[in-house]
């Protein structure tokens, strides 16, 4: 953990985990107790990693190499494979082995020079973000399979600093979404299949993101880099997909949030872990499947409301909503739960709940309010509609997911 967050100096104590499950007394041994590691105990530990000086090897490990290897060894294409796997360089799916030829002919795709730093990442806000430059990022984009036509948008989403592999026990996963002529210009797809494995474009940038991710943000290894206790099947190509602005009968995300329409842009999403499903609007009805819906996902985990086109239209005919922004207030207005309700769920106790006591609005004011009273599960911002699909039919979901910053993929061209 140390090694990880650029601090091969700090001293920590053992925390047994898991602590969710446990009573408060169980919970109080682990402080009362021994470091299960070492055998001393565990407050002894704490005070003395706090006052203790340093010792000649803690003074001798001022700092480590934290690079990769620009070149490794010739050798086989089966040995290189097994030498990418074994190293955690890959998603242990077969590679395109990054030859400097291939490298170079990827950075064609941008006019930006192969040394020039696109950003940093880190799998954890407590750990220490990694630099990179755009040659590393062009030797992910290689690794994927993608084309060099693709590379602006993988510069722009590793820009973001947005990481495709953050590391939650949740296991959660990551989104990106292309707006934009960019769609078309490289033929993705926003159609029939295009948050599946059938378009080359969508596939190989949502498995470059995850792979530039996990190998420039210092990694993305089970137990040490990553502590996802089940996975998530997403992060294998990182739900990547185009809007359909096309069929949309409201204004595209990226305008939304501020971009014109000729520009090329793609969002960040991350916390991909649950979904909620249905088909179409019921006319009768279909108020209540709505908010049945958000009541089945975790208050935790933001909406964002993922409609094929048919279903869009829907919404406009039986709700009248003929902007996206007026469906988004109705589904604020109307998706609320019993106070005691919402705060009784467990991320909410995590997470919310320390931030309504020191004051944040409008969790403060949600605290206040009675046990039986109506509270909003989500706050306003929190809700986010994206149109994809080919009109097969109007099966539509709720991705549990939080929107995080989308960045404009022309500056990378």
């Amino acid at each position: 953990m140390a090694y990880a967050e650029g601090m091969p100096r700090q001293r920590l104590v053992f925390v047994p985990q898991p602590v969710m499950g446990k009573s408060p007394q169980e919970l109080r041994a682990y402080v009362d107790g021994n470091d299960p590691i070492t055998g001393r105990p565990v407050m002894r530990e704490v005070i003395d990693a706090l006052t203790r000086p340093l010792s000649d090897e803690d003074q001798a490990r001022v700092s480590f190499d934290r690079s990769t290897p620009r070149l490794v060894e010739p050798d086989s294409e089966e040995n290189l494979q097994r030498l990418f796997l074994d190293n955690h360089w890959t998603d242990c799916l077969p590679i395109v082995l990054p030859t400097e030829e291939r490298v170079a002919a990827m950075l064609e795709g941008t006019s930006h020079a192969p040394d020039e730093v696109v950003g940093r990442l880190r799998p954890t806000s407590t750990r220490e973000a990694w630099e990179f430059t755009v040659e590393k990022v062009a030797v992910n984009a290689v690794m994927a399979g993608a084309r060099p036509e693709y590379l602006p948008v993988l510069l722009a989403l590793a820009a973001s600093g947005v990481s495709a592999r953050g590391s939650t026990t949740s296991s959660a996963a990551a989104m990106a979404v292309v707006n934009g002529p960019i769609r078309k210009e490289i033929g993705m797809n926003w159609g029939t299949g295009a948050m599946g494995p059938y378009n080359h474009a969508n596939a190989t940038i949502g498995r470059a993101w995850g792979l530039l991710s996990q190998n420039l943000q210092g990694g993305s290894v089970p137990g040490l880099t990553y502590l996802g206790s089940q996975g998530n099947n997403y992060a294998y190509n990182s739900i990547t997909y185009a809007e359909n602005e096309e069929r949309s009968p409201w204004t595209p995300f990226h305008v939304q949030h501020g971009f014109k329409p000729e520009e090329s842009v793609v969002s960040a999403f991350t916390g991909c872990r649950s979904t909620a499903f249905t088909l179409g609007l019921r006319e009768r009805f279909w108020r209540e499947h709505v908010i049945n819906l958000l009541r089945g996902m975790d208050p935790h985990s933001h909406p964002t409301l993922l409609l094929d086109p048919i279903t869009a239209r829907q919404f406009v005919d039986r709700g009248g909503f003929d902007t996206k922004e007026k469906l988004l207030h109705w589904l604020y207005e109307n998706a609320t739960l019993p106070a005691a309700v919402y705060w009784d769920y467990q991320l909410i106790q995590n997470y919310v709940y320390p931030r309504a006591l020191n004051g944040v609005e409008p969790y403060a004011t949600w605290l206040a309010a009675a046990e039986d009273e109506m509270i909003p599960m989500y706050r306003p911002e929190d809700y986010h509609v994206i149109v994809v699909g080919g009109e097969t039919n109007g099966y539509w979901r709720i991705m549990g997911c939080s929107y995080q910053r989308s960045a404009r993929i022309d500056d990378w061209r």
